[in-house]
Formats: structure tokens, sequence, C-alpha cells
């Protein structure tokens, strides 16, 4: 349980400075407690950046 808590704080804290710069509010980065909430938001990060590149 611990090792989770300290995944997920490592996890929070990038993503709480990222994510404006995205387009996406920063507090969306507690969803990276949950591991889909990485993934999904890893994969708008993604979908975001493709729209960047093709401007």
């Amino acid at each position: 349980m611990l090792i989770w808590l300290a995944i997920a704080a490592l996890t929070v804290i990038p993503m709480f400075k990222l994510l404006p710069h995205f387009g996406i509010h920063q507090y969306w980065s507690f969803v990276c407690v949950l591991p889909i909430g990485t993934i999904a938001l890893l994969w708008f990060m993604a979908m975001k950046l493709q729209e960047l590149e093709k401007r």
C-alpha cells in the first residue's frame, strides 16, 4: 500500500504542473491516484499534442 501511495504521489506532482500546458485544469492530476486515470490523462495529453503538431 505504501509503495502504491508513493508511486501515485510521484505521478500526481509532475502532472499537476504539466496539465495546464495542454489546456487541462491542473486538479485533474488527482485522477492519477487511480491506475486507469494515469493512462487516460496520458492518452488525452497525446491527443492534444497531436493537435498542436498539426497547427
